[in-house]
């Protein structure tokens, strides 16, 4: 067993271990305030084991873990976030009943969520997607309002629908491998000739694209996210859709060249980003607003994997993972943001605020962030048809959906005009936000393979600014119509078909009432005697 094995081993083991304690009423009680720990040893994992690996069992079961540059790349993000929300959420629920039963459900999510990046084969990967999917629940439920049971009840309904489809889906990958328990990459590389490939992977982008919030199936995210905790939104918001990513990144057959199931995931991804900006800019709540912007910006990774997958373009699960880093980090930082912002008086929240605008600005590509960093790498990917327009164009509503968003976080109230900061808070804010800003340059040229010096030519600087420039134009049209554009519900979808429901069960009333009608004996002996007669004279 090597060093680098068990270094990865620890990355799951101690999350879960420490969730066990907790078992112990006196250890889940003080438990909140080391949350931050747990995932220390996969950060560094994600530092110093890259390219290891162990095996857990024996065949045929071979329960595996292994890390690539991909996994390693999300271990890494995913280890720093969760780490510093942690320590966020000690002050931050300081005091609070329930932090127990808080530190139990964050443990457990944060076991499943890394666990996805490590894990080698296909029965640990579907334990791991299922710890963190419906241990979250906990997270998005924990306020107990009747607003935060509400949007608890409809993640776990879309979590649990989520988990049967890719249960299906893992079925039909495991019939193309004569093996109990295949690696992922094995099932992968048998799909493309299997006469199952269509259903498997319409399965594996309803299962995946829920967990990423792709549209329609994106409802439970705007719902979440404004009821749960600050560090918890940061963590769902950040952490737990790239569950999804990851998923789809493992197991599409990304290399194998399928136009048409690229692009139909491209035309996906891209109606998704455009959908979440035009219901985002009707949302006057910022977690909302930050709940449709992660929507959009899944879309966008929806997109690139879609692109990559139809041109069967090399390298494109990394190019996607360095895209969903630099999302992971700075929606991390601003979901962070918005609780010391709410918390600070306006002469304590200037330059928290300024900083807030750059991050949010790095999400539409602002030059020189992490956001122009990752949309230039993945650029090629598109080509230079109406895909690759559009997916340009997509960074003109992000600008217009954060420039809405850093509206409504300069007019929030402050609960106490004196209040400044806390150091709890404050601290691990700037280590995220700092992060954010300065991994990408760190891992930009290994994964794209350029030059850090193509980012600073006047064709590219210019291809990062005009879709902001258009956007800030948008933006003063929007904030002087805004009063006037119709006030669309948090979920949008599932608040429709909730207004649809009584037509729903007027419709089951009256077939009900038709059914017990045609039981009646006079009238079945009756259609009896027709069905027969017709019958004889077809005959």
């Amino acid at each position: 067993m090597t060093a680098s094995g068990l270094l990865i081993a620890s990355g799951l083991a101690v999350p879960l271990g420490m969730s066990l304690a907790c078992f112990w009423p006196g250890v889940r009680e003080r438990a909140l305030g080391w949350i931050w720990a747990a995932p220390i040893p996969a950060l560094l994992a994600a530092l110093f084991a890259r390219g290891g690996g162990i095996v857990m069992s024996p065949e045929p079961l071979r329960l595996t873990l292994a890390l690539d540059d991909v996994g390693a790349m999300l271990l890494g993000g995913a280890a720093l976030l969760w780490s510093a929300a942690g320590f966020y959420a000690a002050t931050y629920l300081r005091g609070q009943p329930g932090t127990g039963r808080f530190a139990v459900w964050w443990l457990l999510t944060l076991a499943g969520s890394l666990g996805t990046f490590m894990v080698a084969d296909m029965t640990s990967f579907y334990l791991a997607f299922s710890v963190a999917s419906l241990s979250a629940y906990g997270l998005v439920s924990f306020e107990t309002t009747a607003r935060a049971k509400r949007a608890g009840d409809v993640y776990m309904a879309l979590a649990l629908l989520g988990e049967a489809f890719i249960l299906l889906a893992f079925v039909i990958l495991a019939l193309g491998v004569p093996i109990g328990n295949p690696l992922i990459r094995e099932a992968v590389a048998a799909l493309p000739s299997s006469p199952l490939l269509a259903p498997a992977l319409i399965l594996l982008v309803l299962g995946f694209g829920l967990k990423m919030g792709l549209a329609p199936l994106h409802v439970w995210m705007p719902l979440a996210h404004p009821v749960a905790p600050m560090p918890a939104s940061a963590a769902l918001s950040g952490i737990i859709v790239k569950a999804g990513v990851i998923g789809l990144m493992r197991f599409l057959p990304l290399d194998a060249g399928l136009p048409g199931w690229g692009g139909g995931l491209v035309a996906l991804g891209l109606f998704t980003a455009f959908y979440a900006v035009a219901v985002g800019i009707t949302q006057q709540q910022v977690k909302t607003v930050l709940a449709y912007s992660t929507v959009s910006q899944m879309g966008v990774v929806a997109a690139v994997l879609g692109a990559g997958m139809a041109a069967g373009a090399p390298g494109t699960a990394l190019l996607a993972a360095f895209y969903a880093l630099h999302h992971l980090l700075v929606k991390g930082a601003l979901f962070l943001g918005v609780g010391i912002v709410a918390g600070s008086a306006p002469r304590h929240r200037i330059l928290i605020v300024l900083a807030m605008g750059v991050l949010a600005l790095s999400l539409a590509g602002l030059p020189l962030t992490s956001g122009a960093l990752a949309k230039y790498a993945a650029k090629p990917l598109f080509g230079d048809g109406l895909a690759a327009a559009l997916a340009t164009l997509s960074a003109v509503g992000s600008t217009l959906l954060m420039l809405h968003f850093l509206r409504l976080l300069r007019e929030m109230p402050a609960a106490d005009p004196d209040a400044a900061p806390e150091a709890g808070i404050l601290l691990p804010w700037a280590i995220v936000a700092l992060a954010s800003l300065v991994m990408p340059w760190i891992l930009f040229q290994p994964v794209a393979g350029y030059a850090l010096a193509d980012l600073f030519e006047a064709k590219a600087l210019w291809t990062a600014i005009w879709p902001l420039l258009l956007g800030g134009v948008l933006a003063i049209a929007l904030f002087r119509i805004g009063r006037a554009l119709p006030q669309v519900p948090e979920g949008d979808v599932i608040v429709l078909a909730g207004t649809l429901w009584p037509l729903v069960q007027a419709t089951g009333r009256q077939i009900e009432t038709a059914d017990r009608w045609l039981r009646q004996w006079p009238v079945a002996s009756a259609m009896l005697i027709v069905i027969a007669i017709s019958f004889a004279l077809a005959l």
